[in-house]
This record gives C-alpha cells, sequence and structure tokens, in this order.
C-alpha cells in the first residue's frame, strides 16, 4: 500500500504519494535535526581552525577584524559542501539563506547591544552620582568634580520640546495619512512627491529654515519652541509616510463591509480604518520621535546653549540633551566627557522608555480590547438589552370596566 504525505499549501490540504516502503514524518521547521545541527557545528569547528591556520602559520595576515571575515566566509564555505552531502540545490540555498538572514539579526542586535553599554560604561562615573539627575550646570564649570552640576535642564528641555512637536505631528500627520489615502486625487500624489522628498531632507537645513522664517522674522531669539518646530520638520515627513503605508495595508473589504452597514466614509475611517491600523501609526509614530529625539545640528541653530533650568519654551534658549552631549565631549576635561556619554545613556534610556511606553499603548492586535474597554463594552451591552427588553414586552392589558347594569 502506498504512503501519502500530507501537507498544508495556500490551496488547501493536498497529499503527495511517497515510494512504497517509506512511511512521511512531520517536520517542526523551528526545530533543527540532527544532521542540521552537525553541519552547522562542524562547519564552523572547521572554519575557526582553517582561519586560525591562516592567521598564524600560513599567510601573513593580522587583524581581529580580517579574521573575524575569513571565518565567515570560511564557515558559508564549508556549510554549504557539508549541506550538499546529504541534501539538493533548494535545501543547500534554504539553509545559506537562513544562516544569512540570522547573521544580519544577529550583527545588528550586537552592535544595539555594544552602543548602549559602551555609552553606560563611559558614563557610569557621571552615574554614581545622584546631582547629575537633579542639578543643573548653572554653578558648575569644567573643572567642577562630578560630585556638583548636572542635566536635569537638558532632560526639562528634551521632554517640552518633543511633547510640542508630538503635539503637532501626530494629528498633522495622521490627517496627511488620511487624506492620501481616503480622499486622493491629482493634489494627493503631488503631497505624497513632496513628502518622500522632505524623507531624505538633512536635518541642518530644517533649522536653517526655522532659524530663518521663525528666529529671524518673528521671534527675534532662540527659545525651545523654535527647536520644536524645527524637530517637527524633521519627524513630519517620516509620521506621514510610514502612516501612509500602514494605512494602504487596511483591507479594502472593512470599507466595503463599513459602507454597506450605512456608514459614512469619515464614520468608516475613524470607527473602522484607524483602529485597525493602530499598531502600525504607533509604529509610525515612534519612527519619527526616534528621528526627532535625537537631532543635534537643526537645535543647535533655534534653541541655544544654556546651563540654566527653564520651563518657558518661549522665553530663552533652552537646551536639549543632544546638545548637551555636543557642548560636553567638545571639551577637553575628563569629567565633561563622562559628563557627556553620561547624558547619552540618559538619552537612550528616555528613548526606551517612550518606545515601551507606546507599544503597551498601541501594542495590541487589531480588535483586541483592553480590559477598561472590555468593561465598557460590557455595560453598554446590559444597556442595549434592557431597553431592547423593555421595548418587546408586552403592553399590560387595562383593568376591565364594571359592567353596566340594564335598568
Amino acid at each position: 500500500m502506498t504512503e501519502t504525505l500530507v501537507h498544508t499549501t495556500s490551496r488547501g490540504r493536498t497529499r503527495t504519494p511517497l515510494p512504497e516502503g517509506e512511511i512521511g514524518e512531520r517536520r517542526i521547521l523551528r526545530r533543527a535535526t540532527f544532521a542540521e545541527r552537525f553541519d552547522l557545528l562542524g562547519a564552523a569547528a572547521a572554519a575557526l581552525a582553517t582561519s586560525s591556520l591562516l592567521f598564524g602559520w600560513l599567510a601573513p595576515l593580522t587583524g581581529v577584524v580580517g579574521w573575524v571575515v575569513v571565518s565567515y566566509l570560511l564557515f558559508i564555505g564549508f556549510y554549504v559542501l557539508l549541506t550538499s552531502f546529504l541534501g539538493d540545490r533548494q535545501a543547500i540555498a534554504d539553509r545559506v539563506a537562513t544562516v544569512l538572514l540570522v547573521s544580519a539579526g544577529t550583527l545588528l542586535f550586537g552592535a544595539l547591544v555594544f552602543v548602549v553599554l559602551f555609552a553606560l560604561l563611559r558614563g557610569r562615573e557621571a552615574f554614581w552620582h545622584l546631582n547629575f539627575f537633579t542639578q543643573s550646570m548653572e554653578f558648575a564649570g569644567p573643572l567642577d568634580p562630578l560630585t556638583e552640576g548636572g542635566i536635569i535642564h537638558a532632560i526639562v528641555g528634551t521632554l517640552i520640546q518633543i511633547s510640542i512637536a508630538l503635539a503637532i505631528t501626530i494629528p498633522l500627520g495622521i490627517a496627511t495619512a488620511v487624506f492620501l489615502n481616503e480622499v486622493g486625487g491629482r493634489f494627493a500624489r503631488f503631497v505624497r512627491t513632496i513628502v518622500d522628498a522632505m524623507t531624505a531632507l538633512p536635518s541642518i537645513v530644517a533649522g536653517l529654515f526655522v532659524y530663518a522664517a521663525v528666529i529671524q522674522l518673528i521671534t527675534h531669539q532662540r527659545s525651545g519652541f523654535a527647536a520644536a518646530l524645527a524637530i517637527t520638520v524633521m519627524m513630519l515627513p517620516i509620521v506621514v509616510r510610514a502612516s501612509d503605508v500602514v494605512l494602504r495595508l487596511v483591507p479594502g473589504n472593512l470599507r466595503e463591509a463599513s459602507y454597506a452597514l450605512g456608514a459614512g466614509r469619515w464614520r468608516t475611517v475613524w470607527g473602522v480604518v484607524l483602529p485597525t491600523a493602530r499598531s502600525g501609526l504607533v509604529t509610525a509614530v515612534i519612527l519619527g520621535t526616534a528621528r526627532g529625539i535625537g537631532e543635534t545640528s537643526p537645535v543647535l541653530l533655534t534653541s541655544g546653549v544654556t546651563a540654566v533650568l527653564t520651563f518657558n519654551p518661549f522665553q530663552g534658549p533652552m537646551i536639549s540633551l543632544p546638545l548637551q552631549v555636543f557642548d560636553f565631549v567638545r571639551s577637553p576635561e575628563p569629567t565633561m566627557i563622562a559628563r557627556g556619554f553620561g547624558t547619552a545613556a540618559v538619552l537612550l534610556i528616555l528613548v526606551l522608555a517612550l518606545f515601551v511606553l507606546a507599544r503597551v499603548i498601541g501594542g495590541r492586535p487589531p480588535g483586541q480590547l483592553s480590559a477598561g474597554q472590555q468593561r465598557r463594552s460590557h455595560a453598554a451591552s446590559l444597556r442595549d438589552a434592557m431597553r431592547i427588553s423593555r421595548r418587546e414586552a408586552p403592553l399590560a392589558p387595562a383593568p376591565a370596566s364594571a359592567p353596566k347594569e340594564n335598568p
């Protein structure tokens, strides 16, 4: 009797006949077999041994970076060789592509961890002092020890500037993306072209624009609000472009179902399109925030440098964390350099906290309600059920009047 192997494709379940005597076995794709582990470890061991021989005995090669690159190339070659003994061409291509993708992800994650740990280690001397987070540099100089002065003024300035920029960017950017997708037309194509061009706008150009249009013509002084406008110019095209892509991914049948139920265009956008794309819109805001919160050159031209804590973004200079890092590390004093790396670490922690907060707010998939939303939905359903039951309850019969006696 011929055995068949059942597998699932995009068109449904199909059966593939197997040769006589061969029994089909279910394969877990996320788990490597013994042969795959052997090929992987064997290729890695052979690559390390061969590279060590080349750099130590056979060839005049030196350098850690060169040793790592040669080892990786040899690893790919040995892995292809070992895989070809038992696998066909398709299996070789699949395993090599998997190795390359995993290597790229590992390299990216390693670079991110290296940047964070390097900033934390170089700024650990400043982190040990509480005054670093509670004082400003108003009464501290380059020669003062780390027990005096701090960056509270830069933290407050960054939070105020990014808050103003987000208050302008989020409604304007999402509204523009909705216009591009739901309205369309020739003007929408023109706006999309301008947004694409502004995505690659150099940050110094945004700073010069705000400096010439706002500071020189209106305020005549650098301020936190001018810096927020420059950050907005950098964030807006990122948010619009990413939101535009996300809204395009919303299935059209959801809009058609909403129209079929009698909803209008803007009711459909507000109740169907935006909730469905909520997670992607939060990601778009995160990308824009990451672009704006780390800008230095536009802030340098528009906010000014100050060592005083200020809460008024419309009056006087207001420094931010990226600009404070630039001001610290250009000093030749070791204490100022330590403060600069400590400030960079604080900026990284602040960005990470904002990302975590954004993912908590908008990270749920479409259709999944929070605990509060579930309670409110349940209460609304109970109210609707009571109203419908009262409407459908039969009216009580009127009491019959006493019969009249015939005279």
